[in-house]
Formats: structure tokens, sequence, C-alpha cells
């Protein structure tokens, strides 16, 4: 499966650089693919839905600050969207509560730091136990 990637205008530059950094991915690029000013729920809500149907995929998601991209995905039902300023954040979004949709804040993290997030959401796995129960509980 290709793994969907989408932003907006602010994001535009993190998500070539993640696209041209991870050349072993294989990336469905959702958009957005200029710097012209978009809006960011078009650009979350196709993720989140193809997350959505497929909530065993994961999706990455950016716009300047992170934050509308992640309250946009996080309407869909089955996305854990995750919005990680370092890996630490995205190794315990994945770990702790099986996180589907990596959202980045562009205009708040260096470029050194998105690559590192990254690696870090993908490389994670789930760790169950006493955490499945919690994430069972998140939809309603």
């Amino acid at each position: 499966m290709k793994t969907p990637i989408s932003s907006d205008h602010a994001g535009f530059e993190l998500k070539q650089l993640i696209i041209s950094n991870f050349t072993n991915m294989d990336w469905n690029d959702m958009g957005c693919f200029s710097f012209c000013s978009v809006d960011y729920p078009d650009l979350a809500h196709p993720v989140a839905a193809y997350i959505s149907e497929h909530s065993n995929e994961k999706g990455v998601l950016i716009c300047g600050s992170g934050n509308g991209m992640q309250m946009s995905a996080n309407k869909h039902p089955n996305v854990r969207a995750a919005l990680c300023w370092n890996k630490e954040i995205a190794a315990l979004a994945r770990s702790h509560n099986d996180a589907n949709i990596l959202v980045l804040p562009a205009r708040f993290i260096s470029h050194t730091e998105a690559i590192e997030i990254i690696t870090a959401f993908f490389e994670i796995g789930f760790e169950g136990g006493r955490h499945l129960a919690r994430v069972q509980k998140i939809n309603m």
C-alpha cells in the first residue's frame, strides 16, 4: 500500500523534503502541489478517510502549526492523528496510542527534526497490553 501524505501551503516544502528523503517508502502524494494558499481541511480529509478505512496503515499530514490538520483528521472514525514536534512524542504516539496519522508542525520543527520524527513514527510499533483498552475507548 502507498503511504498517504498531504500538506497545505505552509507544509509544502517539508512534504517535498520528506518524500525526497524517504525514497524507500511508496508515497501517495495527495497534495497540495505548490505554495499557493489552500484550506487545510481539504487536504486532511482525503488522507484521514483513507486511514479510516485502512486503520492498520499510517499516513502523514503537515501544516503550519499542525493543529488544523490534526483537528480535521481526528473527526474520522478509527483515526488517531498525533501532532508530534519531536521524536520522543512520535515514539509515544505510536507505542502508547497506536497513532495512525503523524501530523507535523512545519513552522516549528527543523528539517532534521522532521526526519527524526518520521523515522521514529514509522519504526516503532504499538505496545498493546494495558494501552489497548485505552485506545479502544477513543472512538465514540
